[in-house]
């Protein structure tokens, strides 16, 4: 059934199914806080890169919220005071933030480390959040109460101790105002739907929100986008939409689908102005808005994956059916789109052109040589960089990975890949690799859970793009290149990882990886009750297929500077030797000690060790644990090590 004949408001539950929404979903409504004292849901991100979401810290019993502007002398001086307001009444279930609407991202964290604050800083460089509580100083502290979401304490920070004291008792506090330095919001303009909203919402969101997208509403004319309003806003002000979680003070990339900060105040603006519809055509209504079934023109080659029926409920084995390659001559892959069957069924579709068909018919991830393509929630199509290609041989099989999810009913998955190949082959070779580390072990009721691992690059090489993958309990996640000469930078952050909407982050400019460098990839998971998507807070977690378990998987496409179509290269197998160590060596010092052994292969060289370490120094090396490699026949390149294309593996098996 189309928006237009189940109406507006009919779509509103499946919509605010998908985005968490908790607001009123009726009518658009002002800033509340000033007013009422009711505060809207918001998330932000703190100096350290680290999101934090109002709403999830429901079991608290009060949420503080300092303002903070840099350079100001009087929050400058309660620094001491305020790390004594956390020691005392943190234990007593008080969370506590800064809250700097006033300066630029990149400034805050010195000012941090300068003066010592002791707990996180909200940057709200949008000002959206500091506008909607009525902030106008610094040192003010505003306190809410998570049962009601409600203001109930507004005060000078220095008395923080009697507003906090009386908040705990249940009582309400507005005492004096701070002397904080002034924190001036930019001036709200009046927003025109037909001249400033709608251009946004057609450029940014109507991609995925019209007939045949994949959004649950169609946002294709002004009544329309005036039912979802306040839904807009929320998913704004809680970072959810439009799905691009690299945070934008991090590296630029080339498919960025993030609003500016302008677009942003402007939508946000508009409906808390109630979403007038002014004068002026409707652009969104102008034409028809229709989803192409191929976003990039009509394939080359269509792959049908064969039928499977997903059962209502239950777990479903990941499924590894094959088709022979359809291709007689070989051809240099420039994109691929994977269409799903069934979106809520498909999970993930992995790839893998193989030289024979098994005997059993079923795909064999031990025999991929390269992949075709692939797909995860919420993922698009991928493209090459220019002039750059995978090759597909002729002949042979084509295997697949499918993980479905069963959601309540059955159904059928017919789902297909269109392939897209250069007329004449390119000059430029890609690869994809993956840090990965299948050791992973989450304590119950861990709420900031760390693990750690890298990928060294044995000769220098271009990194094009990086897909984080990991599942439900997973919050952030980011990649680091650590070169030879000391220096560390942060390549791409994703502040809040959501698992619905996985999708590689291509760098508009390729990063050039020194020979001997590191990416480190770092992953935060919460494991406690306060995630709402936490399918079991009181269960031990390890790596595991299935949604309910959990991964550690950074996907990144490369090339070798050195190599070209007509000049190959083989560095696989010195790649492929430190990739143990990458996955165990936690403290990134080039060596592995006892303490770092986990997971089945920590089990297995936990038993040899002292053999192993022939220098008896505690630790194993790149060569002892080379050796140990040898001994036990390589045992530690499993499946799910997701070998590279060229050496016997896929660059994303086992997501």
């Amino acid at each position: 059934m189309n928006a237009a004949k189940l109406g507006v408001f009919g779509l509103l539950a499946s919509a605010a199914a998908l985005y968490g929404f908790t607001g009123d979903a009726a009518q658009p409504k002002a800033p509340a806080a000033a007013v009422s004292g009711a505060v809207n849901n918001f998330l932000l991100v703190d100096q350290n890169f680290e999101a934090h979401e109002l709403y999830r810290f429901g079991d608290a019993k009060a949420v503080v919220l300092v303002t903070q502007a840099n350079g100001d002398a009087v929050i400058q001086k309660l620094a001491p005071q305020l790390k004594a307001l956390k020691a005392k009444y943190g234990p007593q279930g008080v969370e506590f933030f800064l809250l700097n609407s006033k300066d630029k991202f990149e400034t805050v964290k010195p000012e941090a480390d300068k003066v010592g604050y002791d707990m996180p800083i909200l940057i709200d460089d949008n000002q959206i959040i500091g506008e909607s509580l009525g902030v106008t100083r610094s040192a003010e502290m505003i306190v809410i109460d998570p049962k009601s979401w409600r203001v109930v304490a507004r005060t000078a920070a220095a008395d923080g101790d009697k507003a906090l004291d009386a908040v705990l008792a249940g009582k309400t506090v507005m005492a004096a105002a701070s002397k904080g330095a002034p924190i001036a919001m930019a001036p709200v303009t009046k927003v025109s739907y037909a001249k400033d909203v709608a251009p946004i919402l057609e450029a940014k969101c109507v991609a995925c929100h019209q007939e045949g997208g994949i959004g649950p509403m169609q946002l294709t004319s002004y009544q329309m986008v005036k039912g979802f309003a306040p839904m807009i806003r929320e998913v704004i002000r809680t970072d959810r939409m439009p799905p691009y979680h690299a945070d934008p003070h991090v590296g630029q990339f080339s498919d960025s689908k993030r609003l500016t900060s302008d677009e942003i105040k402007t939508i946000v603006h508009w409906v808390e102005d109630g979403a007038p519809r002014g004068d002026g055509a409707d652009p969104l209504a102008a034409a028809k808005h229709v989803a192409q079934e191929w976003p990039l023109g009509k394939p080359d080659v269509i792959l049908k994956i064969p039928s499977y029926a997903v059962p209502a409920s239950g777990v479903v084995d990941y499924q590894r059916p094959a088709i022979m390659n359809p291709l007689t001559e070989g051809k240099w892959l420039r994109a691929s789109t994977v269409k799903p069957g069934d979106r809520q069924a498909v999970h993930h579709v992995l790839t893998g052109w193989m030289p024979a068909m098994p005997e059993t018919g079923k795909s064999s991830e031990t025999r991929w040589q390269g992949s075709v393509g692939g797909y995860a929630v919420g993922a698009e199509s991928e493209v090459m960089p220019a002039n750059t290609g995978s090759y597909i041989p002729p002949s042979g099989a084509i295997g697949f990975q499918m993980h479905y999810t069963p959601y309540g009913k059955p159904t059928t998955d017919n789902s297909e890949i269109g392939l897209y190949f250069y007329d004449k082959p390119p000059e430029l070779i890609m690869h994809s690799v993956v840090v990965i580390d299948n050791s992973i072990d989450i304590p119950a009721g861990d709420g900031h859970h760390q693990e750690i691992a890298y990928v060294e690059f044995p000769h220098e090489a271009l990194l094009y793009s990086a897909f984080p993958h990991a599942h439900y309990r997973a919050t952030s996640s980011d990649l680091w290149l650590y070169t030879p000469d000391g220096k560390k930078t942060l390549l791409v952050t994703l502040p809040r990882y959501d698992f619905n909407w996985q999708r590689e982050y291509t760098f508009k400019t390729p990063v050039k990886i020194p020979a001997g460098s590191k990416l480190v990839a770092h992953y935060v998971y919460d494991n406690s009750k306060s995630n709402p998507h936490n399918p079991d807070p009181k269960i031990e977690v390890t790596w595991g297929e299935q949604s309910w378990q959990e991964m550690f998987f950074t996907s990144v496409r490369y090339r070798w500077t050195d190599e070209t179509a007509q000049h190959r290269v083989s560095y696989d197998a010195e790649m492929n030797a430190n990739r143990l160590m990458g996955m165990m060596d936690d403290n990134i010092n080039g060596k592995i000690e006892k303490a770092e052994l986990r997971g089945r292969m920590g089990e297995m060289l936990g038993k040899y060790f002292d053999v192993l370490d022939k220098d008896h120094d505690g630790s194993l090396d790149k060569a002892e644990l080379a050796a140990a490699q040898q001994m036990m026949g390589n045992r530690g390149q499993r499946r799910d090590t997701a070998p590279t294309p060229g050496q016997g593996g896929s660059p994303t098996a086992g997501k």
